[in-house]
C-alpha cells in the first residue's frame, strides 16, 4: 500500500503576511495614513526644536567686540561722500566704484575692478540642475551695458590663503539710495578694522556688486568668473569700463594708482554673509534684522551660520530677528482655533503628568505656522530670495541680512556701530573654524529665527502622505487580476491589460515632457501678452494631446466596452504607481515641492473612480465621492491650484489669470526644478485622473 505523504503549505513570512494584511486593509489604512500626513504637518510648529550651536569651534560672542565708534564714525563718512556723488547731475557709474577702490587701498587692502557683461536667461529643458552656468535673470537688458564691481581683500596675517569669507552690499553704481549708501558704510567699518586686527585667518573679500542689473546677476558673474576665469583669460579685467544710460555715452577706460590689473582671488570661501538695509522698518519695534536663507531648488545653508547671526543679533547687539513669514496666515480664525486645542491638550497632558511638556501657546502656534508655510512656500519655489543664492550654487554657505533700522538722521553712527559689531562678530566666529561647515543641518525648515524642524522629522509627514499609494496600487491590481470578463476565455490576470495602461501613463508623461518645451517655443512670439501665451499654452497643450492620444490610442474609451472588464482599475494602479514614483523622485531634489505636491495628488489619486460608477449606484456615498472626485480635479489643476492658493494668501481682488503665467516664467527663468514637477509630474498625473473618471465602465 503506498504511503501517501500530505504536503504542507509552509505559511509565509511574517514580513509578507503584514505586507498582505496592509493591501487587504488599504482603504482603511489609506484614511488613517492621509489624516495622519496632515496632522503631522500641522503639528511641525509643536514639537519644533530650539536652534543650538553644533559646532564649538565657533564660539560666537567670546570675544569682545572691536569695532569702535572711531570705525563707525568712518563709515559714516564714506557713506556721506557716496550720497553727495549720488545727488551729482552727471554721475557715469565710474564714480563711486573709484571712491570705493581709494578707501580699500587706504585701508591697506588690495582692489580690482571686475566688469561684467549680464547673461541673459535662456531656457534649455536639459540643463536643468547643472549649475550657476545656465543662466542668469535680466530684465531689460542691453548688449552695450556693463556693469563694474569692485572687489576688496585683506590677506590675512595669520592664514596661509587658502579660506576666505565674503562681504556682499549691492548697491547702485549710478544713483544709490540711502539705503544702500548705509549697507556700504556698515561693510567699509568692518572691512577697515579687519585690515588692521592680528587675529585674522582667512582672508576677507568685500564685493561691491554692482546692482543696476541686478543682484543676483552681479553677485552670480563675479562668481562665475572667480571660479572660472583662466590666467589666459584675465586681460578682458585690465581696464574698468561703464556705459550710461543714456544712449550715445562712449565707454570710457578708467584706470588708478594701486588698483590691480588682474583678477584678484583669494581661498576657498568658507562663508558669504550679504549685507542690506531696508527702506523702511515696518513691523519692528526696535531695529530689526531678517534673515534670508533660501537658495536654488530649496538649498539652505548650515543652520549654525543661522544660529550665530540670531545668537549675536539678540544677545549681543539687542536686535529683533525675524525670518519670513506670510502675514495673512497671523489673522486666521480656523488656525488660531487649532492653536487653542495644541494648547488645550497640552495643558490636560501636562497635568496627567508633569514631565510631557506638549502644546505651546496658541498665538505662538499660529506665529510658528505663518513662519513654517513661508519655508515652505519660499523653498517649493525654488528661486532664491536674495544674491546669497548665487554662492550656494557652488556649494559656499551663504545668507541675506536685511537691517531695518529705526532711527534719525542724526543716529547713523549709533547703528552702523551696532551692525558692524554684529557683522563683526560673525566673521570672528567663521574665522574660528579649521574646516567647512558640516556639524549642523542642511535639511531643515524655520518656525522661528529660534526654532526649526529636522529632516528626520519633517519627512515623517511626507511618509505618512504617500505610504498609502503603493499599498492602494498593489490592491487595485490584486482585484483587476482577480476579475474575469463574461467574453473571455482566460482570467483578466493573464491577459496582460496591465501593459495597456502602463503604456497609457508613458504616454501621457511623454506628453507631460513635450509641454514643457511649449512656453519656451511661446516667447519667441514678439509682443505677446502673458494671458495670451497662456491660452495658447493651454490649447497647444490640449491639441498635442488630442494627436498622442489618436495617434497611440492610448487614451481611447472604446477599449473598456470591447472588453467589459473594470480595466479602469488597472489604469489607476498604473497611475498611482507613478504618482508615488515621482513624488519620491521630487522629495530628492525640493522636500517641499513635493510635500506641497503630494497634498494635492494623493486624495485626487486614491478617490479617482468613473463618475458613471457613481451615477449608476445614485446613493449618496457614491453622490458624495463623485463631487469629492470633481472638486479635487477642479483644485488640482496647476492654474485653479496657484490662483485659490494666491487668493487665500493675498486676497481675491489683485488675482488675475496671467499670473499663473508670469509665476511659470519666473520658475523656468530660474531653471527651478518645481516647474518640471509641474509638467512632467503633477499635469501628467492630473491628466490619467480625469481620463479615470471619464473611463466608461
Amino acid at each position: 500500500m503506498a504511503e501517501v505523504s500530505a504536503v504542507v503549505k509552509p505559511k509565509p513570512r511574517p514580513i509578507i503576511r503584514v505586507g498582505l494584511f496592509l493591501i487587504s486593509h488599504s482603504l482603511v489604512v489609506s484614511n488613517v495614513c492621509c489624516i495622519a500626513g496632515v496632522l503631522a504637518l500641522l503639528l511641525l510648529p509643536v514639537i519644533a526644536k530650539n536652534t543650538y550651536i553644533s559646532e564649538n569651534a565657533l564660539m560666537p560672542g567670546s570675544a569682545s567686540a572691536m569695532l569702535s565708534s572711531d570705525d563707525a564714525s568712518d563709515g559714516h563718512v564714506f557713506l556721506n561722500k557716496i550720497m553727495s556723488i549720488s545727488s551729482m547731475s552727471i554721475n557715469t557709474g565710474i564714480e563711486i566704484p573709484e571712491m570705493i577702490a581709494k578707501h580699500i587701498i587706504e585701508s591697506g587692502g588690495e582692489v580690482n575692478y571686475h566688469k561684467f557683461q549680464p547673461i541673459s536667461d535662456h531656457f534649455h529643458p536639459l540643463q536643468f540642475f547643472l549649475g550657476p552656468d545656465a543662466g542668469i535673470v535680466q530684465e531689460n537688458y542691453s548688449s552695450t551695458s556693463y556693469g563694474v564691481n569692485t572687489v576688496g581683500i585683506v590677506r590675512a596675517p595669520c592664514g596661509d590663503g587658502k579660506e576666505a569669507i565674503v562681504m556682499v552690499t549691492p548697491y547702485n553704481s549710478v544713483k544709490p539710495t540711502s539705503s544702500e549708501a548705509l549697507s556700504l558704510g556698515v561693510a567699509y567699518s568692518v572691512f577697515s578694522l579687519l585690515s588692521r586686527v592680528s587675529w585674522l585667518a582667512k582672508d576677507i573679500i568685500w564685493l561691491a556688486a554692482d546692482s543696476r542689473h541686478g543682484e543676483h546677476a552681479a553677485v552670480a558673474a563675479w562668481l562665475r568668473d572667480y571660479y572660472t576665469l583662466s590666467s589666459g583669460d584675465l586681460e578682458k579685467n585690465l581696464d574698468m569700463c561703464s556705459a550710461s544710460s543714456s544712449p550715445g555715452h562712449e565707454v570710457t577706460s578708467v584706470k588708478r594708482d594701486g588698483v590691480s590689473n588682474g583678477f584678484r582671488r583669494a581661498g576657498t570661501m568658507a562663508a558669504a554673509l550679504v549685507i542690506k538695509v531696508a527702506d523702511s522698518s515696518s513691523g519692528f519695534e526696535k531695529d530689526g534684522l531678517k534673515i534670508y536663507a533660501e537658495a536654488s531648488n530649496g538649498q539652505m545653508p548650515n543652520l549654525d551660520l543661522i544660529n550665530i547671526v540670531n545668537y549675536l543679533a539678540v544677545h549681543g547687539q539687542g536686535l529683533q530677528v525675524r525670518v519670513e513669514k506670510i502675514w495673512s496666515l497671523l489673522d486666521s480664525w480656523w488656525l488660531y482655533s487649532l492653536g487653542e486645542l495644541q494648547e488645550l491638550i497640552g495643558k490636560v497632558a501636562k497635568s496627567l503628568n508633569p514631565q510631557w511638556k506638549f502644546g505651546i501657546p496658541a498665538p505662538d502656534y499660529v506665529e510658528g505656522c505663518a513662519t513654517l508655510a513661508s519655508s515652505l512656500y519660499n523653498q517649493a519655489l525654488g528661486v532664491p530670495t536674495g544674491p546669497h543664492g548665487a554662492f550656494r550654487d557652488y556649494q559656499v554657505d551663504a545668507i541675506t541680512l536685511e537691517f531695518s533700522p529705526r532711527f534719525s538722521t542724526s543716529q547713523r553712527v549709533l547703528f552702523l556701530l551696532h551692525t558692524g559689531r554684529l557683522v563683526e562678530g560673525v566673521i570672528r566666529s567663521v574665522n574660528n573654524l579649521l574646516e567647512k561647515f558640516h556639524q549642523s543641518f542642511f535639511l531643515y525648515l524655520m518656525t522661528s529665527p529660534s526654532r526649526f524642524v529636522s529632516v528626520g522629522i519633517y519627512m515623517i509627514a511626507f511618509t505618512l502622505l504617500i505610504a498609502p499609494l503603493p499599498l492602494v496600487a498593489a490592491a487595485l491590481f490584486s482585484d483587476a487580476s482577480k476579475s474575469k470578463s463574461p467574453g473571455e476565455s482566460i482570467p483578466a490576470s493573464t491577459s496582460w491589460n496591465w501593459l495597456y495602461a502602463a503604456k497609457t501613463v508613458l504616454v501621457v508623461h511623454l506628453w507631460g515632457a513635450i509641454v514643457t518645451i511649449i512656453p519656451h517655443l511661446l516667447c519667441q512670439i514678439p509682443n505677446s501678452s502673458p494671458l495670451i501665451s497662456l491660452l495658447a499654452w493651454i490649447t497647444s497643450s490640449a491639441v498635442l494631446l488630442f494627436f498622442t492620444r489618436a495617434a497611440s490610442g492610448s487614451l481611447s474609451l472604446s477599449r473598456a466596452t470591447q472588453l467589459q472588464t473594470r480595466e479602469w482599475t488597472l489604469l489607476k494602479a498604473v497611475t498611482v504607481a507613478a504618482t508615488f514614483i515621482g513624488l519620491c523622485l521630487m522629495s530628492v531634489i525640493n522636500y517641499a515641492t513635493a510635500e506641497i505636491g503630494a497634498q494635492l495628488l494623493v486624495p485626487m489619486c486614491l478617490m479617482a473612480v468613473p463618475l458613471r460608477v457613481d451615477l449608476t449606484a445614485k446613493t449618496t456615498k457614491t453622490v458624495a465621492r463623485g463631487a469629492c472626485n470633481v472638486l479635487l480635479v477642479f483644485v488640482g489643476f496647476p492654474p485653479t491650484a496657484f490662483l485659490l492658493s494666491k487668493g487665500a494668501l493675498a486676497g481675491f481682488d489683485g488675482v488675475r489669470l496671467d499670473d499663473f503665467w508670469n509665476w511659470i516664467e519666473s520658475l523656468r527663468e530660474w531653471n527651478s526644478a518645481t516647474y518640471l514637477y509641474i509638467c512632467m509630474v503633477h499635469l501628467p498625473c492630473w491628466v490619467l485622473c480625469v481620463h479615470i473618471l471619464l473611463h466608461r465602465r
